[in-house]
C-alpha cells in the first residue's frame, strides 16, 4: 500500500522509526540502509528524517564519487550549516567548541599519526556537546562513495555513540560492496546497528504507482510487462514511465511491442550504463551470458569473455547486486526481456564477434549441438565444414523433440554451408524427411528431386525416407514416383528387400501394381518385420478396395496387426485399418485406428496424426458416432491445414460437412464447404471422400441433381483406381436415392441392382460369362431366342439404351461410372440373350421385346 510517496516500504519505515526512537530516548543507534542503486535508499532516508520531531538537530551529506579526493569533504557538509548559524547574529549559537574552519582548512588536514587522532577526538566533542540539549541525527547518503577521511571520522565516531543520544543513518549501495566491503561489515558489528535492505516493489504496487502516474487505471499485461523489466526497481520504473507518458502510449490498450521496446531501451540507459561507467568487466560477462543465451554457465561465459575464475566470481557478484542476474547456479536472467535489452545494445559487428567465437568455443567444448548450432543462424556463411555435422546433429535432435520448424531452419543452414555434392544430396534427402512432417506441398517438390535420379537404387534411396501414406495420399505425382521406382528397381538383381517392400507399399497405396511380383516374392522370402507389415497393410487395403476378396483383405489385416510397430501411422497400419472398415470388421477398424493415433500423437508428427484422425472419423462415423467423428474430422482438418495438406485438409472438411448433416446441422454443413478446393493431383479415393460430403451436403438442402452429379462424378474417380467396393465410399447408394427424388426409379434400380449384382457374383466367385448361346448359333436357335420371351435386367436396359444412343461402350462406362469390362460383360450378356451378333442388329432385336423385356 501507498505510504506517503513511498511504496511497499511500511517494514523499512518501521524499522527506522525505531532507531530514531533509541536516540531520541538518550540512547545511541546507528542504521545502514543498503541495496542496489535505485532501489529507493534515498527516498527511505529522506522519509525517515521528515518524521523526526522538530527539536532534533540534523546533520545531513550526501557523498558522491567525484568528490572522493577532497579529505573530509563529508564532515564538511555535515558541520558547515552549524559554523555559518555560530557566526551570526540571529541564528542560535550551537555549543561547539573547536575551531571547526581552521580545524578543517584543506591545507592543514592531518593525514595521519597523533595529529589525525587529534582532530577526531575534536570533531567527536563537538557532536557530544551538540547531543547535551536535543537528539542529534547524522544523515549521510551513499557514505560508499566518502573520501577516506570521512569514512574514517564514521568509523570513530560510530564506535563512540554509547551513552550519547546520537543517531546515526546511511545509505549504501550493495552494488558497491567490493570497493568498500570492509566498512558495512564493521559498522554492523556494533550492537546498535540495524541494517535495513529495502526489496523491489511488489507487482501490485509497481501498478499503483504507474496508474498514479498515468492518472488512468492500468491494462494489465502493461503492469506485468513494465514490473518484469524493471524488476521492482522504483528509478527504473518511474524513468520506464515517464518515457511511456511521452511516447504516448496508452494506459488501457498500449501497443506491447513499442512498451517492449522503451522498456528495454529504458533498461539499457539506467542500470546497463551505469554498469559500463563503473563495472566494464561485469558488463563484458553479461554480454557473454546474454549470448550463450538461455542455460549459459558461468565457465563458459568468463571463457567466452576472457575472464579468469576470480575476475569472473567479482563481476557475477556485482551482477547479482543489480538484479539483473538470479543468484545461481545455474546463472540466468531474471526474464528473457532482461536478455533482449542487452543484446540490443551490443554493436552488430561486436555481437556477430560474440556468436562466432561462442559457436566455436562451444564446438571445442562438446556442447549440445542445438546449443552450438543457434550461434551459427547468427552468422553469415562461409563455407564452414566443421558447422556441418553440428547443424545436422542439431536437425535431428530437434526432430526426435518434434520441432520440425527448427530441425527445417538447421538442414536448410547446412544446405549453404557446404558446396560438396554428396553432402548437399545428403542434406537434401534429410530435408525433405523433415518436410514430411511440417509442409507437405514442399515434400512433394523433395520426392520429384529425388526421383530424377538416373539410377534406381539412388531413386530409391533417396525417396525411402518420404515414403509414407501421407504423402501418397496427397499427391499423385508423389505416388507417381513411389511407384515407378519400386518398378525400376524390381529389375535389379540385388535390390535391398527393405526398399523394395516400403516403396512397394507406397505403390500398393496409389493404386499401382506394376512390379509387384517381386516385392511379394520377396515378402514371403524373408523374415516379418516393419517392411513386411508395411507392405501387408497396403496390399490388404488393396484387396479390399477391389472387392473380390474380402476374406484375403482381412487375413492380410491381421497378419500385419499382429505385430504392429508402434513407428505411428505408417502405411501398414493405415492399410490395415482401411481393410478392417471396408471388409465389415468395424471393431477392429475403431481399435487400430485409435492406436495409429496415439502413436502419431506420441511421435508428434502432425502429418501422420492428420491421416490417422481422417480415418478415425471415417471408422466412427460407420458406426454412427457422429460426434466423435465431427470432433476428429475438426482436428484433421486444422493439423492438415498446418502441414499444408491440401488434399487431406479438403477431405477432413467434407468428412467434417457429412457428420454435421448427420447431427441436423446442414447450414453449418454448407458453410464448412464455402470456398473449399481441392487440387487434382490426389488419390482417387481422397477425392472420391470429397465428393460424397459435397454430395450429402447437396442432397440435405434439396438439391439433388447437384447431389446426383457429384456422386457420379466420385464413382468414376473411384473407378479410375479400381476401387469397386461399395463398402470404401458408398456412391451407389446416394446416387439411387437422388435418382429417386428426381422420379427416375428405373435408374434408382439400375444402379443399385449393379451394385448388389457385382457384389454377389464377387462373394462367389463368380465373373464367369453365363453360358447362353453364342454368335454362331444356328438361324432356328437364334428365332428361336428371338421369338423367346427375353427379358433384359434393369443395368442391362440401362447399359442398351446408352449403346443405342450411339455412345461407344467406354462412354457408356463413364456415364454409368462403371468400368469398361463391366459394360463389355453386360452387353456380351445382352447379345446372347438377344441372339444377335454385335450393334447393328441390337435396334432390331430391342423392338422385337415385350414391354416388359
Amino acid at each position: 500500500m501507498p505510504t506517503g510517496q513511498l511504496q511497499h516500504r511500511e517494514r523499512e519505515l518501521a524499522a527506522l522509526g525505531e532507531v530514531l526512537g533509541e536516540a531520541a530516548q538518550g540512547r545511541p543507534a546507528l542504521a545502514l540502509i543498503q541495496g542496489p542503486r535505485g532501489i529507493g535508499k534515498s527516498e527511505l532516508l529522506r522519509a525517515a528524517l521528515a518524521r523526526l520531531p522538530q527539536q532534533s538537530i540534523v546533520l545531513r551529506a550526501r557523498c558522491h564519487e567525484n568528490e572522493q579526493e577532497y579529505p573530509y569533504g563529508v564532515v564538511r557538509q555535515l558541520f558547515d550549516p552549524f559554523i555559518s548559524a555560530s557566526g551570526s547574529s540571529g541564528a542560535t549559537p550551537e555549543p561547539l567548541s573547536v575551531n571547526l574552519p581552521n580545524s578543517l582548512d584543506q591545507s592543514a588536514v592531518p593525514a595521519n599519526g597523533a595529529a589525525a587522532h587529534h582532530l577526531l577526538q575534536n570533531l567527536f566533542q563537538a557532536t557530544r556537546s551538540m547531543a547535551t540539549t536535543r537528539p542529534v541525527v547524522i544523515a549521510i547518503d551513499d557514505l560508499d562513495f566518502a573520501d577516506e577521511a570521512s569514512l574514517q571520522w564514521c568509523s570513530y565516531i560510530a564506535r563512540r555513540l554509547e551513552g550519547l543520544p546520537v543517531a546515526l543513518l546511511a545509505t549504501v549501495s550493495s552494488e558497491t560492496a567490493d570497493v568498500h566491503e570492509n566498512l558495512p561489515a564493521e559498522l554492523g558489528a556494533l550492537p546498535y546497528t540495524r541494517v535495513v535492505r529495502p526489496g523491489p516493489l511488489c507487482d501490485t504496487c509497481s501498478a499503483e504507482l504507474m496508474a498514479a502516474a498515468f492518472g488512468a487505471p492500468l491494462d494489465a499485461e502493461l503492469a506485468a510487462a513494465c514490473h518484469t523489466l524493471s524488476q521492482g526497481n522504483p528509478l527504473v520504473l518511474r524513468e520506464l514511465t515517464k518515457r511511456l507518458i511521452a511516447a504516448p502510449v496508452s494506459p488501457g490498450s498500449p501497443n506491447l511491442d513499442e512498451v517492449l521496446r522503451i522498456g528495454a531501451q529504458t533498461l539499457s540507459d539506467t542500470t546497463l550504463t551505469w554498469l559500463d561507467q563503473h563495472r566494464p568487466a561485469a558488463v563484458e560477462l553479461l554480454n557473454s551470458l546474454a549470448i550463450l543465451g538461455p542455460g549459459a554457465d558461468l565457465t563458459t561465459a568468463a571463457i567466452l569473455a576472457g575472464q579468469g575464475d576470480f575476475q569472473a566470481a567479482q563481476a557475477r557478484a556485482a551482477l547479482c547486486r543489480t538484479g539483473l542476474l538470479d543468484p545461481g547456479p545455474p546463472e540466468q536472467f531474471r526474464h528473457e526481456l532482461v536478455r533482449t535489452a542487452i543484446l540490443s545494445r551490443i554493436d552488430s559487428d561486436h555481437r556477430l564477434d560474440l556468436h562466432e567465437r561462442a559457436a566455436a568455443l562451444l564446438a571445442r567444448l562438446g556442447a549440445p549441438a542445438t546449443q552450438t548450432a543457434e550461434h551459427l543462424m547468427s552468422l553469415s556463411t562461409a563455407n564452414r565444414a566443421w558447422a556441418l555435422p553440428i547443424l545436422r546433429t542439431a536437425a535431428d535432435e530437434a526432430a526426435a523433440a518434434g520441432s520440425w520448424d527448427t530441425a527445417a531452419r538447421y538442414l536448410r543452414r547446412s544446405l549453404a554451408e557446404s558446396d560438396d555434392p554428396m553432402a548437399l544430396r545428403e542434406t537434401t534427402v534429410r530435408l525433405g524427411a523433415v518436410e514430411l512432417h511440417r509442409d507437405l506441398a514442399s515434400c512433394v517438390r523433395y520426392a520429384t528431386s529425388a526421383a530424377a535420379a538416373a539410377d534406381p537404387a539412388d531413386r530409391a534411396r533417396d525417396l525411402l525416407p518420404l515414403a509414407h501414406p501421407a504423402l501418397t495420399v496427397t499427391s499423385t505425382t508423389a505416388a507417381r514416383h513411389f511407384a515407378d521406382t519400386a518398378a525400376a528397381l524390381s529389375t535389379v538383381e540385388d535390390a535391398p528387400r527393405e526398399q523394395l517392400l516400403q516403396l512397394g507399399s507406397q505403390a500398393l497405396l496409389a493404386g499401382h501394381r506394376v512390379g509387384m511380383k517381386r516385392a511379394v516374392r520377396e515378402l514371403h522370402a524373408g523374415e516379418n518385420g516393419p517392411a513386411s507389415w508395411s507392405f501387408l497393410g497396403a496390399l490388404a487395403a488393396m484387396t479390399a478396395a477391389g472387392g473380390r476378396s474380402p476374406l484375403r483383405a482381412a487375413r492380410l489385416a491381421v497378419r500385419c496387426t499382429e505385430a504392429a510397430s508402434p513407428a505411428g501411422a505408417d502405411a501398414g497400419l493405415v492399410g490395415a485399418v482401411l481393410a478392417f472398415a471396408w471388409t465389415g470388421r468395424p471393431a477392429e477398424a475403431q481399435q487400430w485406428s485409435a492406436w495409429a493415433v496415439r502413436s502419431a500423437r506420441r511421435l508428434r508428427r502432425p502429418a501422420e496424426l492428420a491421416l490417422a484422425l481422417l480415418v478415425q472419423s471415417e471408422v466412427t462415423y460407420r458406426r454412427e458416432k457422429w460426434d466423435e467423428s465431427l470432433r476428429d474430422a475438426r482436428e484433421a482438418a486444422a493439423l492438415a491445414r498446418a502441414v499444408n495438406a491440401v488434399g487431406l485438409h479438403g477431405a477432413a472438411v467434407a468428412c467434417t460437412a457429412r457428420a454435421l448433416v448427420r447431427l441436423g446441422q446442414v447450414a453449418e454443413a454448407a458453410g464448412s464447404l464455402v470456398g473449399m478446393e481441392v487440387p487434382s493431383d490426389v488419390h482417387p479415393l481422397i477425392r472420391g471422400v470429397v465428393l460424397e460430403g459435397q454430395g450429402v451436403v447437396a442432397a440435405a438442402r434439396g438439391n439433388h441433381q447437384e447431389a446426383l452429379r457429384l456422386f457420379l462424378e466420385c464413382g468414376h474417380q473411384l473407378a479410375t483406381r479400381g476401387i469397386a467396393n461399395q463398402a470404401c465410399v458408398p456412391w451407389r447408394a446416394h446416387a439411387a436415392n437422388s435418382y429417386q427424388h428426381l422420379g427416375e426409379y428405373a435408374a434408382a434400380r439400375t444402379i443399385v441392382a449393379d451394385s448388389v449384382g457385382t457384389t454377389a457374383r464377387r462373394r462367389a466367385g463368380a465373373g464367369v460369362p453365363d453360358r447362353t448361346p453364342s454368335a454362331s448359333a444356328s438361324p432356328e436357335a437364334a428365332g428361336a431366342a428371338s421369338a423367346a420371351a427375353v427379358r433384359l435386367s434393369p443395368a442391362e436396359r440401362r447399359v442398351t439404351d446408352l449403346v443405342l444412343m450411339n455412345l461407344s461402350n467406354l462412354e457408356v462406362a463413364e456415364r454409368l461410372c462403371l468400368s469398361k469390362r463391366t459394360v463389355d460383360t453386360h452387353l456380351g450378356r445382352i447379345y446372347r440373350k438377344l441372339g444377335i451378333v454385335g450393334r447393328p442388329e441390337l435396334a432390331a432385336a430391342i423392338e422385337g421385346l415385350s414391354p416388359r423385356g
